[in-house]
């Protein structure tokens, strides 16, 4: 292993000021890449969660009223911060989330393009003027921020997925109480230096890293005006369950599937299937976990596939050989070992893969799987795995592929490959998941894309992305003026 890094800050970050709490309780932090403890964090109790709420609250107030094109400058700066620490904080997530280092680096540049976005879209939102039945009347529209966010984050993306929502929150006027799991908040707080140099004023970020009832407490508090959740759907439930009416922002999972049509290009399809079963471990709720081919084509789909995958290389993360890192907890690597089972109980085929690999520093390496004859009621195909695994099923035709498809209770993201026009239409329009991509990976997306869940499905509402999701961090007020006397 290189030289790993030292996590900078191991408190945690109140209104602005790095603190050790005080409840005196501790959790150790240990790398899925060495296997070692690599920082002690402070767990925070109510009186740093009622701290932070006040405070919040406090600084709101001001910031609302500070006018958005200072607040859009303040985002700019906390975006070049960022761009200026992207070696240090992209080694301490890889050390603390295990994905490859290349992935980090792209990871925080996101971030911090996530900043200058959200600084050029807020100054673009605006309202409009409504036609009234009353002569003597005008209406307008405008936006306005809902308040103080609680943000509850995953472990996938620690540093992409809380400027998602600090980003556009803090443009539009948003104070932000944020809870990452405490395994995976380093290189959050780490990132505080940056908001600091930036100026944000302080109470309007505080970093609360917290596990088991800690998400309830900073959920049901009476100072949180609204809630912005990424992670699983049983998760997102629980949350939304104890919020109430509180409005909401739920990025929940995904099991979306990747449909390999007839007339498809195979070697594009085979490349981008296995690009996004390995992408971040496959610990993506956008990732490629079943994957719908045509029969006529099934068997060059999986040659195909078993010829591209000799390119994915599992190893040390900090190595720019590897493109597969471990997973990032036993709690996923656990999963994939229950659905290996299941599929081996079945008499599913096994091609590639399928257990832990020994001889590394933590039994967290899970190789490339590739799984094939995967039925419609084994766990690779009726839950998410979340982890390096490609399931491949059968299709009849474009209707029993469609079939199979929608027969699931999640509808985040899919992809479809296909030379024919008139059928990327249809299952774009006929797939029930938020986005649909033609022809490329399932995993991917941009920056402007409204990403989220289909509705009728348990993925949630809301959308990340662009100025979609300012619109849904604010509230649309409306004002009548009377003109008459």
């Amino acid at each position: 292993m290189s030289e790993m890094p030292t996590p900078p800050r191991t408190q945690l970050f109140i209104a602005g000021q790095f603190s050790d709490g005080s409840t005196g309780e501790s959790f150790e932090v240990r790398s899925p890449v060495t296997g070692q403890a690599i920082a002690t964090l402070p767990i925070p109790g109510q009186t740093e969660l009622d701290t932070a709420v006040r405070k919040a609250h406090e600084a709101q107030a001001a910031w609302r009223k500070l006018g958005v094109w200072k607040r859009a400058e303040i985002n700019h700066r906390i975006g070049d911060a960022l761009e200026r620490r992207i070696d240090e904080l992209a080694r301490l997530q890889t050390l603390e989330q295990g994905k490859p280092l290349a992935e980090s680096i792209a990871d925080v540049k996101e971030a911090a393009q996530l900043f200058h976005l959200h600084a050029e879209d807020a100054v673009r939102q605006h309202g409009e003027t409504l036609p009234s039945n009353d002569t003597a009347k005008r209406m307008f529209t405008f936006h306005a921020p809902m308040g103080v966010w609680a943000i509850i984050t995953p472990w996938n993306f620690p540093l992409l997925m809380f400027a998602e929502f600090v980003a556009p929150g803090l443009a539009t006027g948003n104070a932000h109480i944020v809870k990452p799991p405490s395994h995976t908040s380093l290189t959050v707080l780490a990132a505080m230096d940056a908001l600091l140099e930036a100026g944000v004023p302080d109470g309007l970020v505080s970093i609360l890293p917290g596990e088991g009832d800690f998400g309830g407490k900073l959920v049901a508090h009476p100072g949180i005006d609204a809630i912005g959740f990424i992670g699983s759907s049983a998760t997102g439930a629980k949350i939304q369950a104890t919020a109430g009416l509180k409005p909401s922002i739920m990025e929940c999972s995904g099991n979306g599937p990747v449909v390999v049509l007839e007339d498809a290009n195979i070697a594009r399809a085979a490349k981008a299937a296995v690009d996004g079963a390995f992408f971040c471990a496959g610990q993506v709720c956008c990732a490629t976990e079943r994957v719908i081919v045509h029969r006529n084509v099934h068997d060059d789909f999986i040659e195909a596939v078993l010829k591209y995958s000799t390119t994915v290389s599992l190893g040390n993360p900090f190595d720019p050989a590897t493109n597969l890192g471990p997973l990032n907890n036993e709690g996923v690597a656990a999963k994939m070992d229950r659905h290996l089972a299941d599929a081996r109980a079945r008499g599913l085929d096994v091609l590639l893969g399928g257990a832990r690999q020994t001889g590394f520093p933590t039994d967290l390496y899970y190789p490339f799987t590739v799984v094939d004859g995967v039925t419609e009621d084994s766990l690779l195909s009726r839950e998410e795995s979340f982890g390096p695994v490609l399931p491949v099923l059968t299709g009849a035709d474009d209707d029993d592929i469609l079939r199979i498809a929608n027969a699931d209770a999640l509808g985040l993201q899919s992809a479809v490959f296909t030379e024919n026009l008139t059928k990327a239409y249809r299952f774009i329009e006929e797939l029930e998941t938020g986005q649909v991509v033609v022809n490329d990976s399932n995993g991917w997306w941009d920056v402007n894309m409204p990403f989220g869940g289909a509705g009728g499905k348990g993925t949630g509402w809301g959308r990340i992305g662009g100025a979609y999701t300012l619109n849904d961090m604010t509230n649309v007020r409306t004002g009548v003026i009377h003109l008459g006397a």
